[in-house]
């Protein structure tokens, strides 16, 4: 579904990216580890178009994406739920849900999938009508979750979905993002919890100083000397 090969991304002259290659195949939950600053979020914003990259290719289902805008990345199915979340805080939970649909033309199916977030998400639910400014963190995140899978996306981008949330909402997130796989959609995920991250996916990319050093099935890395040494304490 997605190939990127020997992708450059640099910010003036501070290079982020250096020859990434990977590959992500149609139904898999794929996970990118590393440390921070390491290139993990500059990848996802390369492949949604917010960042060009100055050398290499991503095709997305055989069409060539490398310097898309962002519109037409999404239109192509790629929604991409950044670090931060980001809601639209002054607007409602049933509002940000809308925006994720905005592009949509299929108003009956775009009830069934609201329907599908709210049931993923019941907070969301109760708080509809709530802004979403006001909402907590965790609920914050269910929101940006739910706002990207509004454009029924056929890849989904999550950049540290669990960061600064408490233990119990993140292990719900993640449990949610392994059904959102499950249920039919591809997942490329960024997570600062390695160990969760390797438990979740089909298979993991390391990246280290802007360059995939290791690659393997989940289990694989997690019984790696390295891995274990750098990100799982041992």
């Amino acid at each position: 579904m997605l190939e990127i090969r020997d992708l450059e991304c640099a910010y003036g002259p501070v290079v982020a990216l250096k020859s990434v290659s990977l590959d992500v195949a149609e139904g898999q939950l794929i996970a990118l580890i590393g440390a921070n600053g390491a290139g993990k979020s500059t990848t996802l914003r390369a492949i949604s178009g917010l960042v060009k990259p100055r050398g290499g290719s991503i095709r997305f289902r055989g069409e060539d994406i490398t310097r898309a805008d962002p519109a037409k990345v999404l239109a192509l199915g790629i929604a991409h739920c950044p670090e931060g979340r980001r809601v639209f805080p002054y607007m409602s939970v049933a509002e940000n849900l809308a925006m994720g649909s905005y592009l949509r033309r299929d108003g009956v199916h775009v009830r069934e999938d609201l329907d599908r977030v709210y049931s993923h998400f019941p907070r969301l639910a109760e708080r509809r009508g709530q802004a979403a400014g006001t909402l907590s963190g965790g609920e914050q995140q269910m929101l940006a979750i739910g706002r990207a899978l509004m454009s029924r996306p056929k890849l989904v981008l999550f950049d540290e979905p669990s960061l600064g949330l408490a233990p119990t909402i993140v292990e719900q997130t993640l449990k949610i993002i392994r059904t959102i796989c499950d249920d039919g959609a591809t997942v490329l995920l960024v997570e600062q919890n390695a160990f969760a991250a390797l438990e979740l996916c089909d298979a993991a990319y390391l990246i280290e100083t802007g360059r995939v050093v290791k690659h393997g099935k989940g289990s694989e890395l997690i019984d790696d000397p390295h891995v274990r040494a750098a990100y799982l304490g041992g």
